[in-house]
Order: structure tokens, then C-alpha cells, then sequence
């Protein structure tokens, strides 16, 4: 059996990086395999992968949907907000106590993450539990319901981070108003696609600074979205993709034939999905380039029963047979048409031109009423469309 002698002044990093290199043949270890090992050092017969088991059925059990956003959740973000929970609270106690030299930074790197001690665990990780049970209730509130449907996975870290700090107050309606808006902000300005531990950090200081009056957080200045972004929108690995279709329902769009608004039970009852509004096949048929039909512009969210129903038929065709299906009147479904930001004329009429462009403003408009953000409508973007079409779509095929 090949040995590699680590002396004991080997940084834990050094020691993660040697078992990265030598375990090529198996699993990939990460922080939390080594934090396992770690803590099982410190205190004997301590198994953090039971510990993580509990906290992952307490978290599936607390919400009772079987693919909640949370069922996703991985033990390196749960650890991540720990990190974060654990050296802001250094930091703080430094700055009270006045001591000597720079305070510690808040953060949440690896390399931090494997300096958490077996101590901080447990006395964080009972209130962080609590932490990412808020986040799912927040993201409920927010009209997600679905792990796929979450914009971005890694936002939930600072998210909980956050939650878990401010206790009861995030029940507060000022409090809610504010993490909505950081939140939308970071998911239009799509601020959590990269290197992202030191936006995490700044987060949870800069909006629990926030909420107690201190300025607009970083990832709300940060933040911002050009117009020309939604005719490249065409799949789910969009973050502000899902961002639209989560809007759409939270501001009560109604499905096209029963006019039920979409709440958790329906959704998930009802197979709600994001479809096209003026069909694939009609598209196609007229000679309209995917690259404009494909978009958010022309998708909302409908029950799997309109949808069959809305077939690959114009949309002045699918809309004079929803009455018949049993459908209010068309009054009404041109008030179920409105709710999706739809000008029920343009649809019946056939008008996708028109169509298109008097959704993509109102869209626009939804977006700045969630994040806060004016919408610059000057110029057009030089980002070639086409290709941010096929570049999406080939992520899409991969990920399948």
C-alpha cells in the first residue's frame, strides 16, 4: 500500500489537495468528506455524515413536497453559511473588543470552510437548520416550488445565511420586501454564475446592514439587465428564465381555461410548465425563425391540459375552442390572457409581431418592479442572438 507522509504543520488545504491528486481513481473528495474526517478526529465517535443525513430529512420532511428546492440542497452550502454564520460573528466580536490589528473577514472559501472547528458546528448548526427551512419558504412565497425551477442553487447560502441571522424579523413585511429585492436582483442582474464566495460574504453583511437602514446592498447595485436579454432567453439553464416564469405565477397569472392562479398545489396537481404561447408548429408553419419564437417572450406558465389543448394551432384557433372545453367566456379568458401580460387582440388576431413586442415591455416591466432597477432602453446590445440561442440550447442537450 503506497503511504504519503503529511508532517503535522501540513495546512488542511495542503492535506485536501494530496487526497484531490492521489484519489483520482475514486470519489472526489470535498470539503465536507474531509470535515468528516476532521471532526471524527476531534471528538471520537463523532459521524458528521449522520449528522448531514438528519438535517437532510429534517429539511425534506419540513416541507411536504417531494422535489422542494431544498432536495437539492448539498452539504458544502450547508457548510458554506455555516462558515459565513461563524466568521462574521468572529469579525463582530472583534470589532466590540476592540483588538488589536485587522478584524477577521467574513467569509466562506474552501479554505475556511476546513477551519470551521467541530465547536462552531454545533452551535450553529440548529439555527441554520431553521435558516434554509426560511429559505424554502421564502422561495415558496416567491411562487418556486420546484428544484428546477430555482434560478440559482448556490443564492440559497447567503439566503439562509441571512434568514438565520435575522431570526423573526424576516416575518416582518419591510424585512420580506427588501431580501425580495436583493434576491431578484441578484437572479436578473444572474450575479451567481461564477466565482461567487466573496459576493456571499459581502450578502450577508451588506443586506443585514441594509434592512437596519445602512445603503442598498452590493448585489443590488451590481445588478442590471439589458432589454435585449430576453430574446436570448430560451431554456431553464437561464437563471432569470426561471426568474420570468416564477414572476409570472407570483403575480397571479391565471391558466388560459380554468383560471386557477398558480399556487403549490396546483402546480405540482396540475403539471403547470412553461409553454409557448404562439405554438411551435404554428411558428414554423409561418416561417418564424426559432430564434424568435423560442424565447421567454413567447412562453408563460399553462396546466398540461391547456396546453394539449392549444395543440400546434394558431392562437385565434386554440382560443375560440377553450369556451367549448368548458372555459369561461371570452371576457374572461381575455382577462386570464391579461394576467400573463398578453393583449388578448394580438392573440386573436394572430399578430406575433405586435405580440412580441408589447410583452417583451411588459416584461421588462415586471422585472423592474421586482428588483427595483430602471431598465435602460437605449441601444440594442451588440451579442449576437443567434448564438446565444445555440449556446443555450447546446447546454441543454448536454445537461440531458
Amino acid at each position: 500500500m503506497p503511504v504519503i507522509e503529511l508532517g503535522k504543520s501540513t495546512s488542511r488545504e495542503a492535506v485536501c489537495l494530496v487526497f484531490e491528486k492521489v484519489n483520482t481513481g475514486g470519489k472526489k473528495l470535498d470539503a465536507f468528506e474531509l470535515l468528516t474526517a476532521i471532526y471524527a478526529g476531534e471528538e471520537e465517535g463523532f459521524l458528521l455524515r449522520e449528522e448531514w443525513t438528519k438535517i437532510a430529512r429534517n429539511l425534506k420532511d419540513a416541507i411536504a413536497l417531494k422535489e422542494h428546492p431544498l432536495t437539492r440542497l448539498q452539504p458544502t452550502d450547508f457548510f458554506q453559511a455555516l462558515a459565513l454564520l461563524f466568521t462574521r460573528d468572529r469579525r463582530l466580536n472583534h470589532l466590540a473588543a476592540q483588538l488589536p490589528g485587522d478584524a477577521p473577514a467574513i467569509s466562506c472559501t474552501r479554505d475556511t470552510v476546513l477551519s470551521v472547528p467541530l465547536g462552531a458546528y454545533k452551535q450553529y448548526a440548529g439555527a441554520l437548520e431553521e435558516g434554509f427551512k426560511k429559505a424554502g419558504k421564502f422561495l415558496f412565497g416567491q411562487n418556486i416550488f420546484w428544484f428546477k425551477d430555482v434560478p440559482y442553487q448556490s443564492q440559497l447560502v447567503p439566503l439562509a445565511a441571512i434568514l438565520t441571522e435575522l431570526g423573526d424579523r424576516w416575518t416582518q413585511e419591510a424585512v420580506r420586501q427588501k431580501l425580495a429585492q436583493w434576491y431578484w436582483c441578484g437572479v436578473f442582474g444572474e450575479l451567481y454564475g461564477g466565482a461567487i464566495e466573496t459576493r456571499f460574504a459581502k450578502d450577508l453583511a451588506d443586506v443585514l446592514a441594509w434592512i437596519d437602514g445602512g445603503p442598498e446592498p452590493t448585489t443590488v447595485k451590481d445588478s442590471a439587465f439589458r432589454p435585449e436579454r430576453l430574446k436570448t432567453m430560451t431554456s431553464r439553464l437561464s437563471a432569470a428564465y426561471k426568474g420570468v416564469h416564477a414572476l409570472l405565477m407570483h403575480k397571479q397569472a391565471r391558466d388560459f381555461l380554468s383560471g386557477q392562479s398558480y399556487n403549490q398545489t396546483s402546480y405540482f396537481d396540475e403539471a403547470v410548465d412553461i409553454h409557448h404561447i404562439f405554438p411551435r408548429a404554428w411558428c414554423q408553419k409561418m416561417g418564424i425563425p426559432r430564434e424568435r419564437y423560442d424565447t421567454i417572450i413567447n412562453k408563460t406558465p399553462l396546466s398540461s391540459k391547456t396546453n394539449r389543448i392549444v395543440g400546434g394551432d394558431a392562437p385565434s384557433a386554440y382560443l375560440a375552442r377553450l369556451p367549448k372545453q368548458g372555459a369561461a367566456s371570452d371576457a374572461a379568458i381575455d382577462t386570464h390572457l391579461e394576467s400573463h401580460l398578453i393583449d388578448p387582440q394580438l392573440l386573436r388576431t394572430d399578430d406575433f409581431d405586435g405580440f412580441v413586442g408589447r410583452r417583451q415591455e411588459a416584461l421588462l416591466g415586471l422585472i423592474e418592479a421586482a428588483t427595483g432597477k430602471a431598465i435602460y432602453r437605449g441601444a440594442a446590445t451588440d451579442e449576437p442572438v443567434e448564438d446565444m440561442i445555440e449556446d443555450e440550447a447546446e447546454g441543454l442537450e448536454a445537461a440531458e
